[in-house]
């Protein structure tokens, strides 16, 4: 009876790998192929693919699948290793356990001394007919302090042991990273969004109410993960460990009213509407959140949260930067004169702005658009300066000047500390420098504020300024 050159894999080992890992079946099948010594065996073989992806997992399971006499196997998490001498005892001495090989391991400061090691263990020792023994660097391309010839050393193994097949897991490899012809890569894509759905559709949440079935609770829990993903994992993430975490804790937010009975399983959009706070919270995509338990608290989003974060983070002189910057931005120039000059004595309006004269009877009624709902335009750093300077004393009478004869008394001028405090607000990118480059002391750049009105009412009124009533209506 002759024996076949060529056997498909086992078809049982394959479904339970496919069973375990679904959405994958391609892959487990090629690398299977690649992998199995009755089959298409290869010399090198590069995995590749972004992180979370299964090309470790899969590799791991397939490999123990495939485990024993005539097959053998040993896995180097490059990621371990602190040197290039590192990794290479650490090969050395998971190829001799895997082999149960008796002798002392030397040390292996060396590819050619990893060469020889090897050779003695695999090729210059007997070993059943067909044998076949798999090395695995996983994350290679992260190893540290790796020489620019590691990867194509690596890959000569396999030339002068034949019974060695070289597997390299790498996130994105470099084209020719190998130095070698006909090196099969196998690609471990992202998942897509209806694989997404598949996998974690596999393990459904139990019956929210005793008079839920579970086929309802289930098309509402695929529903909830579709609207979950192009909330969160298409913008933010796209892994397949973030979006677990961030289901299993907004689940139990998400199903609150219908645990308190104001609304009921099939209610899809209403809870969507209700839940909206929660699927815009990026935090979720955290790996260390811990799960909160479900409270009876109201889901109406706190439009402050921002602007008191920013209100803590910035000091006194960055916030009234960030006021001037951005009534210079939203202020017409014509007005400066009208709003901040102490030497005019005209009445204030009730809303925004200041007047001098008498309002026109017989104007243009039409209305206008607010300019805070404009977009900012762009100013002067001088004519920023110069408002800061006018505002500042009234704004924060601490500051040290005092105003006597229209002239401010004590003040210090224009100093390193403001200079600072932009140079802060543009690294954090709140002001914007037109036209690129450019020295930020520069008094004649142009600059554009990049924070809303909602924002910078806020940061006002945590210094207690009204913001609205220097703006020009």
């Amino acid at each position: 009876m002759t024996v076949p050159i060529f056997e498909l894999p086992d078809e049982l080992r394959l479904s339970l790998i496919t069973k375990q890992f679904p959405c994958r079946e391609p892959q487990i099948r090629a690398l299977a192929t690649l992998l199995n010594p009755s089959s298409a065996p290869c010399r090198n073989l590069v995995v590749y693919g972004t992180e979370a992806t299964g090309k470790s997992a899969i590799t791991t399971a397939l490999l123990a699948s495939l485990d024993g006499d005539s097959f053998k196997h040993a896995i180097v998490n490059s990621i371990e290793c602190i040197t290039a001498r590192h990794l290479y005892e650490t090969v050395v001495g998971k190829v001799a356990a895997a082999v149960e090989w008796e002798a002392v391991v030397p040390r292996c400061e060396s590819v050619s001394q990893l060469t020889v090691e090897l050779s003695k263990m695999l090729r210059y020792t007997e070993r059943p007919d067909g044998f076949r023994f798999v090395l695995v660097f996983d994350g290679i391309d992260h190893q540290r302090e790796a020489p620019h010839t590691l990867l194509p050393a690596l890959a000569r193994l396999s030339e002068i042991i034949p019974s060695l097949t070289t597997l390299f897991i790498l996130t994105s490899p470099p084209p020719n990273n190998l130095l070698t012809t006909f090196t099969p890569n196998l690609h471990f894509p992202t998942y897509t969004k209806p694989e997404f759905i598949t996998i974690l559709s596999l393990s459904p949440p139990p019956p929210i109410t005793p008079s839920t079935t579970p086929t309802e609770t289930l098309d509402l829990y695929t529903r909830f993960l579709s609207a979950l993903y192009d909330s969160l994992s298409r913008p933010a993430s796209r892994t397949l460990p973030s979006l677990t975490q961030a289901s299993r804790t907004l689940w139990p937010k998400f199903i609150q009213p219908i645990l308190a009975r104001t609304h009921t399983v099939k209610e899809f959009s209403k809870l969507i509407v209700l839940a909206r706070v929660h699927f815009q919270d990026e935090s979720l995509l955290d790996p260390t959140l811990s799960l909160s338990p479900p409270t009876t608290t109201t889901t109406t989003p706190n439009p402050t949260i921002k602007t008191t974060d920013l209100a803590t983070l910035l000091p006194t002189t960055a916030r009234f930067l960030l006021l001037s910057a951005y009534l210079a931005s939203h202020n017409p120039t014509k007005s400066d004169l009208t709003l901040f000059s102490t030497f005019h004595h005209g009445r204030k309006r009730r809303r925004g702005g200041f007047t001098g004269g008498r309002a026109r009877k017989n104007g243009s009624q039409h209305r206008k658009i607010a300019r805070k709902l404009l977009g900012a335009h762009a100013f002067v750093l001088e004519r920023m300066l110069a408002i800061f300077m006018a505002v500042r004393t009234e704004w924060d009478p601490a500051s040290g000047g005092r105003i006597k004869n229209g002239i401010v008394e004590g003040e210090q001028g224009l100093d390193n500390d403001i200079y600072m405090s932009i140079a802060t607000l543009a690294s954090l990118r709140l002001l914007v420098k037109v036209g690129g480059g450019g020295d930020v002391t520069d008094l004649g750049g142009k600059w554009r504020v990049a924070v809303g009105w909602e924002v910078v009412r806020g940061l006002g009124r945590s210094v207690g300024v009204e913001v609205e009533e220097w703006l020009v209506e």
